[in-house]
């Protein structure tokens, strides 16, 4: 088995247009229902022949992760023994992960990196595996990284592995402002106090970043109260979003703290995404369009 030398994948930023919880169920996980799209900012990953498995880290949040264990280094590791039970033999690789999105934000970070990792080395290595078996594989590493890798508007479901596609939705533009803050999802679902429950919504018909905003306004974010119990500076990030020029809508993505406001165009959150960062230098902020990976 040969390697395809110095490969580099997109690991965009997830975003939960809403997300709402229902019941616990029996192996721990909250049954959800969520509308996830992708933006265009993210994290990146490149693989280079090397003479043993392993992971490089820089980029701006680099710091705050460990290279010798974190999801990329998981997935690939999980990778490599499943081409190894076939009897298939992959060369080693250095994978560098460039991280750019804040850590433990609500952006599906770690997952959406573990995702590239399995995309990445099934092509660096030239493996005979399908989709569905990466995400698979995908799901022992995090509910999210089915979705992850799939990359597109959808619709998650049960822990989030059970995916369909998005209704169409029509062009919108997106500021996403994170404060600074970590927030670890586990203490967030234990300070979640109510639920929205996962039934179905009234279809979306609409045409416009107006018509959806007004669509979204019937669903919400069930984690973003208990969020905001832990974080309070939320509230004056949902704020200072909802007081910009142009924002349809704000709303927490995930667990958090990031948030985002919806637009009409780039070039609204473009001025938007100015506008806030003058306000708050100290703030990580970001204007983003919808993300569609190459076919």
């Amino acid at each position: 088995m040969t390697a395809n030398s110095h490969l580099r994948r997109f690991a965009p930023a997830k975003i939960n247009l809403f997300l709402h919880v229902g019941d616990k169920r029996s192996d721990g996980y909250h049954n959800l229902r969520s509308l996830i799209i992708f933006a265009d900012v993210g994290d990146w990953l490149m693989a280079t022949p090397a003479a043993g498995l392993s992971c490089l880290v820089t980029g701006p949040f680099g710091s705050g992760l460990a290279a010798s264990d974190n999801l990329v280094v998981r997935a690939a590791k999980l990778l490599e023994s499943w081409a190894r039970k076939r009897g298939l033999a992959p060369p080693a690789a250095t994978l560098t992960l460039e991280k750019n999105l804040p850590i433990a934000s609500g952006l599906g970070g770690g997952s959406s990196d573990a995702a590239a990792t399995l995309l990445l080395l099934a092509q660096h290595w030239s493996l005979p595996i399908a989709l569905d078996e990466l995400e698979q594989l995908g799901l022992s590493l995090g509910a999210d990284v089915p979705a992850c890798l799939r990359a597109v508007p959808l619709v998650a479901e049960g822990m989030g592995e059970i995916i369909r596609p998005a209704p169409e939705l029509p062009a919108f533009s997106l500021v996403l402002v994170n404060p600074g803050l970590e927030l670890a999802t586990a203490p967030v679902f234990a300070a979640l106090r109510t639920r929205t429950g996962t039934g179905l919504l009234p279809a979306f018909r609409g045409s416009s970043a107006h018509d959806l905003a007004l669509w979204l306004d019937h669903t919400g974010n069930d984690l973003e109260a208990a969020a905001t119990e832990l974080a309070p500076l939320l509230t004056a990030v949902r704020s200072a979003l909802t007081a910009t020029e142009g924002c349809h809508l704000s709303r927490m993505s995930g667990s958090g703290a990031t948030c985002f406001g919806l637009f009409a165009d780039d070039r609204a959150a473009e001025n938007a995404a100015q506008n806030l960062t003058q306000a708050h230098p100290t703030w990580w902020i970001r204007a983003a369009r919808r993300y569609s990976p190459v076919q």
